[in-house]
């Protein structure tokens, strides 16, 4: 057998399982390939649905989450490994990265691995303690959305931070479930909701909230947070820019996203939002070999989403394939044909564009808030995704 091609995917999630199935549905045309899947959670975790997971009784946890192993179960076992751990550092000079496992205690070694093209898919975090991102081991993923959703239910008042997409998701399924029996409040930092979107579209997402018994506040940036609690319930002080104080039991920021790049060196790193630098075929620039690619959130070119991360996923696979398998020169990464932006406003209704052009709420609920793409998560575990 030819010299074994080693392929480190780094991230379980989109874009890394994506890739992985991609791969690996080659094995019998490369049968010298290894693909080495690493991720610091066991499970996939389809976050996309969380902003509903948190209703409580809406979304099983077993709908949410499915192994990884799972996934990688039916491609032979010696061309391929999954690690659980988390990357802390790169060497692409060496070709090696270096990672924590997850059961190796805290005074254990990272292990070392070698590869010969690798993938950074290890996508973004919240610096806050919420469920829209994995930040966390399975466990304890699935103790805080079950913790969120316990709180969201008991509080009488819940102020959703944040007015970009995610906050607006949070909101509206806040206001569909409660908004006769709770108050809800989002805050914008700015004047609109959906920030550098089309004014029209901002206008007509917050008429879609106000449907829903949410109330949205503009120039609302918050600058600090107490949390207090007695035996009968939590409270939150959130304290605004503008000095205006405002109380409620339950606080839910949805600000405050970054990218899990902290094992890079910085010089590949855009020095403002710590963002991979990538050229047009997904290479990490400034490479020796040009043997290190990036897609999904980490990348956020030209800007985080489900639908472009999946055709950079395409297109980084394809390119390995060309480039270490064939021995030839990579292509272009493509986007999709048209930028589409789809945001669920609770489970009914929906704001959207594909374009500028504006997309009718019926539309947008067909297409994304009907299901939260909670189809998909066969089709990742299967492989059919790739």
């Amino acid at each position: 057998m030819a010299d074994t091609k080693t392929v480190v995917i780094l991230g379980g999630s989109l874009g890394g399982l994506h890739v992985a199935h991609a791969l690996l549905k080659k094995h019998q045309q490369y049968p010298n390939l290894r693909v080495i899947l690493v991720s610091k959670n066991t499970h996939f975790y389809w976050n996309i649905a969380s902003v509903r997971a948190i209703i409580p009784g809406q979304i099983p946890d077993q709908k949410m989450l499915r192994e990884l192993s799972e996934a990688l179960q039916p491609y032979p076992s010696n061309m391929y490994e999954l690690v659980i751990g988390e990357a802390i550092s790169s060497d692409f000079t060496a070709k090696i990265v270096r990672v924590q496992l997850n059961d190796g205690g805290a005074d254990a070694q990272p292990r070392e691995i070698v590869y010969d093209h690798l993938v950074l898919a290890t996508g973004a975090r919240y610096t806050n303690d919420t469920p829209w991102k994995a930040n966390s081991d399975y466990q304890s993923l699935i103790n805080l959305l079950h913790e969120t959703a316990a709180k969201v239910e008991k509080a009488s008042h819940i102020i959703v931070a944040g007015a970009g997409a995610t906050g607006v998701e949070v909101a509206g399924e806040l206001g569909y479930e409660y908004g006769k029996t709770k108050t809800i409040t989002l805050l914008a930092s700015g004047q609109h909701v959906l920030p550098g979107e089309q004014e029209s579209l901002s206008t007509a997402t917050e008429n879609e909230l106000k449907k829903l018994n949410v109330t949205v506040q503009k120039g609302a940036r918050v600058r600090d947070v107490t949390r207090s609690a007695d035996e009968k319930e939590e409270r939150y002080t959130v304290q605004l820019e503008n000095g205006q104080n405002l109380e409620c039991n339950l606080y839910l920021p949805t600000q405050g996203m970054v990218p899990n790049s902290d094992y890079l060196d910085g010089k590949h790193l855009d020095p403002k939002t710590k963002t991979v630098l990538v050229d047009e075929f997904l290479h990490v620039t400034g490479v020796p070999g040009n043997n290190v690619w990036a897609v999904g959130d980490i990348v956020s070119k030209p800007r985080a989403g489900f639908m472009i991360t999946q055709k950079q996923a395409s297109s980084v696979a394809k390119n390995v394939e060309l480039s270490l398998l064939q021995n030839k020169e990579p292509v272009p990464a493509k986007g999709p044909p048209v930028d589409i932006l789809a945001c669920a406003v609770g489970r009914g209704r929906g704001v959207g564009r594909m374009g500028s052009i504006r997309l009718p709420s019926f539309g947008v609920w067909l297409a994304k808030g009907r299901t939260l793409g909670m189809q998909f998560v066969d089709q990742y575990i299967s492989g059919s995704i790739a």
